[in-house]
């Protein structure tokens, strides 16, 4: 079937004319979607204390909602990879946004920790993991040409610009006028970008007239010729391939380390943990700013890194560090200098692991397949993360302190560091078949 070529409409034609072209607006809204859902995730960190004291909750029963979230979170990647082909980036987005304000509206009433669980970990799994890293992956590919890495960059930096932007202020509203004051602002934001979704999101750049960004010519939107049902075994057929090949494993493992380390122990439980020195959340939430700040920079640079250097030894070095700065902070003294040092260091290899972990799953089974790929690596990362979530409350709850979770979480990641170096070099292993 033909189809006449859509008519640019007129801020498309606005934009042109002072050449700037429509797909960084889609990376604006994108880059806000991504945002506003980092700061869902995130708050669960200032969630904890205020529902253990209202509710009664264990740590541990508390943690056991979130860490589901965070499976289902990235589990859910390949999956929508396969729903955004079928229906549209738009229509996939909405829904989302719209499940998740709908959880957390309903949660304002739960009574009972099974409630919690159905909308803080079912509900809140699936919707935003159906906007997680695998939307900026279709939206970077799909719309991008030249400047693709740094987009990819930007949109990684998103979890961390979430808790830059929304920690602190949660933290202080759930503080001064309890968890829900912190949830009516998420939903506003959340509704905030359903809007600007709704207003101005396309699913293509053929969808208004354009090319991709760095393209000569527009790029026919290839049909898919499937079902949904084959669009969503497609994920499976593709885990099933690439679990043959040790560069898989040795990238998933790696992950999984990093989901333990960062999301699942430090972001949820950090400022619970420093309230067991005596730190207030407000503060505890303006040093895991500081750790999303230098996490923007990490990032950033680390896409610029991937491109010119080795990436198994910017692993290494990334895992390492990460290490290290976790075993020196049970060590500290936990007083606000000791803690800001903490924040530097570990904050820039925050989600600096990224660029390098999808180049090399792009160099090593392909671009047709790097996004399935690394989707489900990031699942494995999302794992690690659950485990860490449920773990570190666990632990809290039965010995009464976290540090235990910190010591464990430092080795995996020095064993995550040599793992990184035993992959084969650039151009020494051949991408695994599309087919077995």
């Amino acid at each position: 079937m033909t189809e006449t070529s859509p008519r640019p409409s007129r801020l498309v034609a606005a934009l042109a004319a002072r050449d700037i072209h429509y797909g960084w607006v889609v990376v604006a809204v994108t880059f806000l979607t991504m945002l506003a859902t980092a700061g869902a995730l995130g708050s669960a960190g200032v969630m904890i204390d205020p529902l253990r004291a209202e509710y009664g909750w264990s740590t541990a029963e508390i943690s056991s909602a979130f860490a589901i979230r965070l499976a289902l979170f990235g589990l859910m990647g390949p999956f929508a990879a396969a729903l955004m082909n079928r229906f549209g980036l738009r229509p996939v987005i909405l829904t989302a946004l719209a499940l998740l304000v709908a959880t957390f509206a309903a949660s304002l009433a739960m009574t009972t920790l099974w409630q919690f669980r159905l909308l803080w970990g079912v509900a809140a799994g699936i919707a935003t993991g159906m906007t997680a890293r695998v939307l900026g992956a279709t939206v970077a590919t799909r719309w991008f040409v030249a400047r693709r890495g740094l987009v990819v960059g930007l949109f990684a930096a998103s979890s961390a610009s979430g808790q830059l932007v929304f920690l602190p202020v949660l933290a202080a509203l759930a503080t001064a006028h309890g968890w829900r004051a912190a949830i009516l602002l998420m939903i506003g934001v959340l509704a905030l970008a359903f809007v600007l979704v709704a207003l101005a999101m396309r699913d293509d750049p053929a969808d208004v007239g354009l090319a991709p960004f760095g393209a000569a010519a527009p790029v026919p939107r290839a049909a898919t010729g499937q079902g949904l049902g084959a669009l969503l075994w497609m994920p499976v057929g593709t885990l099933l391939s690439v679990s043959r090949s040790n560069t898989f494993w040795v990238l998933a493992l790696t992950f999984f380390v990093c989901g333990l380390s960062t999301n699942g122990l430090i972001q949820t439980h950090w400022i619970s943990l420093c309230g067991d020195f005596g730190m207030v959340p407000v503060t505890a939430a303006g040093v895991l700013a500081v750790i999303g700040l230098f996490d923007l920079v990490g990032t950033v640079g680390s896409g610029w890194l991937s491109d010119r250097y080795d990436n198994r030894w910017l692993l290494f070095w990334y895992y390492g560090l990460r290490g290290l700065s976790l075993l020196f902070l049970p060590a500290s003294d936990f007083s606000l200098v000791a803690l800001s040092v903490f924040g530097v260091f570990y904050g820039l290899d925050w989600v600096a692991t990224v660029p390098p972990t999808v180049k090399l799953a792009a160099d090593r089974f392909g671009a047709a397949r790097a996004g399935l790929v690394f989707g489900w690596v990031f699942a494995a990362h999302q794992i690690g993360a659950a485990v860490a979530a449920f773990g570190a409350g666990a632990t809290r709850t039965e010995f009464q302190t976290y540090l235990p979770a910190l010591y464990v979480a430092g080795a995996f990641c020095l064993v995550a560091a040599v793992l990184a170096i035993t992959l084969s070099k650039p151009g020494g292993a051949t991408a695994v078949p599309a087919r077995a």
